[in-house]
């Protein structure tokens, strides 16, 4: 089993309070870095209620990791600066950012409305971007941002204009980067994910993912700490070569 140290790196995860980013940062915590968990603070009070519980699990781990909990709208730019600017006056800066936070909202062309194209893409992209900008003012020379696509993304599915474009957008944005940003020394690069199980797959008709399942070789589908072994290995120093790149972890689905 490969083991990776992160002791006195800084880790920001957007979107961590559940599913993918959870499983990533709760990766990061058990390698010994400081934490910043970010969510979005929405009506109900959900994602709090699930932020706390995991800074709580993983504030109890053995070496008790540092954990930061901010919320802040990755929509919002003048949010993302300012989530930017407090972590650099609480950690002193940034090691690795990963850019997960998301959303969908599945529907045919012809049925989707503008309200569901502009939420998607101002979540799953223009979301990105504000973090990317922001983010890379106070990321560390040898940094590493490490963007979460999707295969969706490289191949497109029936019903997701909207997820596709972004995700698309995503990877392309990461292309850019990777090359604006060598000269510091940091590292861009995306992970496709395929069918991963989170409560986001749970949106899925039943009959729809016995499909999907039935084409992954692997015979399975992804779990968050999947991503996560992606996550830390193109964090790490190991991966210092390693940028630019769009990593498929679907099981050998596409």
């Amino acid at each position: 089993m490969i083991t990776y140290s992160f002791t006195g790196k800084v880790v920001l995860v957007t979107g961590s309070s559940r599913g993918i980013g959870a499983g990533v940062l709760s990766a990061f915590a058990k390698a010994g870095a400081t934490c910043v968990l970010h969510f979005w603070d929405d009506p109900d009070g959900a994602n709090k209620k699930d932020a706390d519980a995991l800074a709580s699990e993983l504030r109890a781990l053995p070496g008790a990791p540092a954990v930061h909990t901010i919320a802040a709208d990755v929509r919002d730019a003048n949010q993302i600066e300012s989530l930017m600017k407090q972590v650099k006056a609480t950690c002193g800066g940034l090691d690795v950012l990963v850019n997960n936070a998301g959303i969908i909202k599945d529907r045919t062309l012809r049925k989707m409305t503008l309200d569901e194209w502009h939420a998607v893409i101002q979540t799953n992209l223009d979301g990105v971007f504000h973090c990317c900008k922001f983010g890379t003012e106070i990321l560390r020379d040898g940094g590493r941002i490490v963007n979460i696509a999707s295969v969706a993304g490289l191949v497109g599915f029936h019903g997701q204009t909207n997820y596709a474009a972004a995700k698309a957008g995503v990877i392309g944005l990461t292309r850019v980067l990777a090359k604006e940003l060598a000269r510091r020394q940091i590292t861009a690069n995306a992970i496709a994910p395929g069918m991963i199980q989170t409560a986001m797959m749970g949106e899925v008709k039943g009959d729809v993912l016995a499909e999907y399942l039935k084409a992954i070789p692997a015979g399975r589908f992804g779990t968050p700490a999947d991503i996560a072994n992606a996550v830390l290995f193109l964090a790490s120093e190991e991966s210092a070569y390693v940028t630019g790149q769009v990593l498929p972890v679907t099981g050998g689905w596409v």
